[in-house]
């Protein structure tokens, strides 16, 4: 990296862009009653409330604190908020409400935080951390992509929120259409290159990558055949009314006894009324739409796919599926080289809730398998794991390292509140595989006799 800081010009693009993620943030908290404010609606996650301080906190200790070693205004508040949480054992947490800070008092912390590091990030000749080593740019990528990530994470504990506990926009109805796909269908994706990761090289700030997206890889993946869409409500409803949830052959051990203590019998997002299913929406309950994609656990998305004899696509066969070519080039998105644009998928917070599998043919890959980008992300076999060289962020060595524990999976793609910039096609997205509440689909492969 270069040893001397970005002039203020080269860092203004970024900096917009921290101003437009921070009115992002702000606007999902105004979907909150102010009577929501202190609820846990997933018991895995913090309070609401902790978000409203993260954020600020986040970028304060690490630009702040760090990079530009600025006295504390409230380190309290920087070590409350600093953290989130992934409980893997059961270890839920047990604060109360009253332990944490007023609305009012956290909402001056982060405008106390936001005035400081403007003031400093505007002026020329910006310093840089020596204890990091690495540029302001690069910084105030960490600090974007962060903030944009929680927006995904504040949508889906929002999503768990009564109805009656969030301000909806006034119409939220969404276009429903007749399955159009027939009967599910496959593609065979031939033997060939896959590249995972990013290549490390020294100054190449245009080419932002978390910690686990490097060092690039390559590697040959053999024959096998792939679902060309997601598997769709209508699809899995077959596997609940078949008696699925039931059938303890499908289920690994741990799975089951995860379902079972939790009386898990659907997917954590329908609702059933008699005879008829529903989609919990954002903002309101909606008949079941055939066509769009299912949203599941790993631990769910992998006793279907034993139930129809396959199983789910480790990392590198999506990554072929998505970026590879008959012609053995690879591309950068699964339609080629543009840059993601709405014709492509439903990705970037252009809505609140998935759509039909079949609604985007311009994204497609070479390959003519859709809905790879947006709609949800999409689980892979793959536990989550470091690439070949990797090394951890020294600001930030907790990101992707505890996480390698085996009981984390890779995910791909992105869902409908996924931002455009982490659609690139090294980055890498992980949760628990018995976790329901994230916005993930899945799909099917079956490996070709060698």
């Amino acid at each position: 990296m270069s040893a001397s800081a970005p002039a203020v010009d080269s860092l203004e693009p970024l900096l917009s862009r921290l101003r437009d993620a921070r009115a992002h943030t702000d606007g999902l908290f105004t979907f909150i009653t102010p009577d929501a404010m202190y609820d846990r609606p997933i018991s895995e996650r913090h309070r609401l409330i902790f978000y409203l301080g993260h954020l600020e906190a986040f970028d304060w200790n690490l630009l702040g604190r760090g990079a530009l070693a600025l006295a504390p205004h409230h380190a309290e508040f920087d070590q409350l908020f600093s953290f989130g949480i992934d409980p893997t054992r059961g270890n839920l947490p047990c604060d109360v409400p009253s332990d944490w800070p007023s609305e009012a008092q956290i909402l001056d912390y982060n405008r106390q935080c936001r005035d400081r590091l403007d003031d400093v990030l505007q002026q020329q000749d910006t310093p840089r951390g020596e204890s990091s080593g690495f540029s302001a740019g690069t910084l105030l990528h960490v600090a974007i992509e962060h903030r944009l990530m929680h927006a995904e994470t504040l949508a889906y504990l929002l999503h768990q929120l009564p109805y009656e506990k969030k301000r909806g926009p006034v119409s939220t109805s969404p276009a429903f259409a007749l399955s159009r796909l027939g009967s599910p269908r496959a593609v065979t994706i031939p033997r060939g290159i896959a590249t995972v990761g990013l290549p490390r090289r020294d100054g190449a700030e245009s080419r932002f990558g978390w910690d686990n997206e490097f060092d690039e890889t390559r590697v040959e993946v053999p024959e096998f055949s792939i679902d060309v869409f997601p598997v769709t409500n209508a699809q899995f409803l077959e596997f609940v009314r078949a008696g699925g949830y039931y059938a303890r052959e499908l289920w690994t051990p741990e799975d089951w006894e995860w379902k079972r203590s939790h009386e898990l019998h659907q997917p954590l997002f329908w609702d059933r009324f008699g005879d008829a299913w529903f989609y919990r929406g954002m903002f309101q309950l909606i008949p079941l739409p055939d066509d769009w994609p299912v949203f599941v656990s790993h631990a769910e998305a992998s006793a279907y796919a034993r139930w129809i004899g396959k199983s789910l696509p480790t990392e590198t066969q999506w990554h072929r599926t998505a970026y590879g070519t008959p012609q053995e080039e690879e591309r950068a998105y699964p339609w080629g080289n543009a840059a993601p644009d709405a014709t492509r998928g439903n990705f970037d917070a252009a809505h609140w809730d998935p759509e039909s599998v079949t609604a985007h043919p311009a994204g497609a890959s070479a390959f003519g398998v859709h809905d790879l980008l947006g709609n949800g992300w999409e689980w892979t076999s793959t536990p989550f794991s470091p690439l070949p060289g990797f090394e951890p962020f020294p600001f930030y060595r907790g990101y992707s390292a505890d996480f390698f524990d085996g009981r984390h999976y890779v995910m791909k793609g992105g869902s409908p509140r996924t931002a455009a910039c982490m659609l690139r096609r090294s980055f890498r997205n992980w949760f628990q595989p018995r976790y329901p509440y994230v916005y993930a689909k899945f799909r099917c492969v079956q490996e070709r006799a060698t």
